[in-house]
C-alpha cells in the first residue's frame, strides 16, 4: 500500500508541474497532427526471459500491482487534461494490452506496428515504417478522437530519438505520412 502512496504522490507532483494545459494537450490530440506514443506501464525486469511466447502471458515480463496503478493514474490524468474520447492500439505483449486496458477509455485493439523489436534489432526501421504507415491509416478517420499507441521503449526511442521510462508517454507530432515532425515527452513517473 505504500508503493501506492508514494505512486500517487509522484503523481501529484508531477501534476504541479506539467508543461501542457488541459486545453492544449486536449486540443492536440483532438487534432489530425497528433499522436500520444506510452511506454508500457512498470513491468519490472528486463526484457523477456528465454524461450517466451507473445501468445502466453505466463511466459512474459508483466505489469505488477504498482504497474496497475501507473496506468489507471495516467488514464485518469489524460481525462482530467480534457481527453475524453480515444482510439487505443496496444503491441501483441500482455504488458502494453493491460496497460491500455487500465487506462479505461474502453476496448483497445492489438496493433501488429507497436510490436516490440528488442529480441531482433535489425527489425527497427522495418517496424518503425510499419507504424509511420499505420499512424498515416488512422490519421484521416480518427475524428477528434485522440490517438493513443501503447508500446514499447525501443519502439518508442527509434520513432522520435527518446528513451523513456515505464510509463512515460511522448506526445508526437505527426505529418501526412504519418513521420514525426516534433515531440514532447511527457512523464507521470520519473521511474525507468
Amino acid at each position: 500500500m505504500n508503493v501506492i502512496k508514494t505512486l500517487l504522490m509522484l503523481v501529484a507532483a508531477w501534476l504541479s508541474m506539467a508543461g501542457a494545459s488541459a486545453s492544449t494537450l486536449a486540443m492536440q490530440l483532438q487534432s489530425p497532427d497528433y499522436v500520444l506514443l506510452m511506454r508500457h506501464a512498470l513491468a519490472p525486469g528486463f526484457g523477456d526471459p528465454a524461450n517466451f511466447s507473445v501468445n502466453d502471458c505466463s511466459t512474459q515480463r508483466n505489469l505488477n500491482e504498482v504497474g496497475r496503478a501507473q496506468a489507471r493514474s495516467t488514464g485518469q490524468w489524460l481525462r482530467e487534461q480534457g481527453v475524453r474520447s480515444a482510439r487505443v492500439y496496444a503491441s501483441p505483449w500482455c504488458r502494453c494490452q493491460d496497460t491500455a486496458r487500465e487506462l479505461g477509455f474502453g476496448a483497445h485493439q492489438v496493433e501488429a506496428a507497436l510490436a516490440s523489436f528488442f529480441q531482433d534489432m535489425q527489425q527497427a526501421q522495418a517496424t518503425t515504417l510499419k507504424l509511420q504507415q499505420f499512424i498515416a491509416r488512422q490519421l484521416p478517420g480518427k475524428g477528434e478522437e485522440a490517438l493513443i499507441l501503447v508500446t514499447h521503449h525501443v519502439n518508442i526511442q527509434d520513432f522520435v530519438g527518446e528513451n523513456v521510462g515505464s510509463g512515460e508517454m511522448v506526445l508526437v507530432k505527426v505529418d501526412a505520412t504519418g513521420r514525426a515532425v516534433s515531440h514532447q515527452r511527457l512523464s507521470l513517473n520519473p521511474t525507468r
